[in-house]
């Protein structure tokens, strides 16, 4: 028989690049922000993060990211990656994010991965955390508990505690 085992694409998030009082006033300086709080973490080189910033903006220029319930799922491939690299940042106000609903966005969810399928990277994998992250967006138990956290490892813990099972 096979024993359960807990999925660890909460690991991918780490408290470093998180945040939990994004200070931005829209949505472009809100993934500026993001890009250099993913810097600071020590996730994201320091050369990567204008490249990060101009794909990031430019995903946003084709459709939002907006994607309802006061969340907002940035995910772009970046070029020079191995591993993808995800954030989840809290705006106590909310932004303008021009969301699907119209509502505003308090949840940031940020991910950039591999241009390329890369050794730490795989694409299957990859598809399923970003179901996962979609399913954490419509769990309003989620959305109410993220928007209080209070520091960044809050916010990682719930990750963890909403990580899915898989069997072995």
């Amino acid at each position: 028989m096979a024993r359960a085992t807990t999925v660890d694409w909460y690991k991918r998030f780490r408290a470093g690049v998180c945040s939990v009082g994004l200070r931005a006033s829209d949505k472009t300086t809100a993934l500026e922000e993001i890009a250099n709080n993913m810097v600071k973490g020590k996730a994201l080189d320091p050369g990567l993060c204008a490249e990060a910033v101009r794909v990031l903006h430019a995903r946003e220029a084709r459709a939002t990211t907006g994607v309802g319930m006061n969340v907002a799922i940035s995910h772009v491939s970046l070029a020079g990656l191995d591993t993808p690299l995800c954030s989840l940042s809290i705006h106590k106000e909310g932004l303008d994010w021009n969301a699907v609903d119209g509502a505003p966005v308090y949840l940031v969810f940020a991910i950039l991965r591999p241009e390329l399928s890369a050794p730490g990277h795989d694409p299957d994998d990859h598809i399923n955390m970003m179901r996962w992250i979609a399913s954490l967006g419509r769990d309003a138990d989620f959305r109410a508990f993220a928007r209080r956290a209070g520091k960044r490892s809050d916010l990682i813990e719930l990750l963890k505690e909403k990580s899915p099972l898989k069997t072995s």
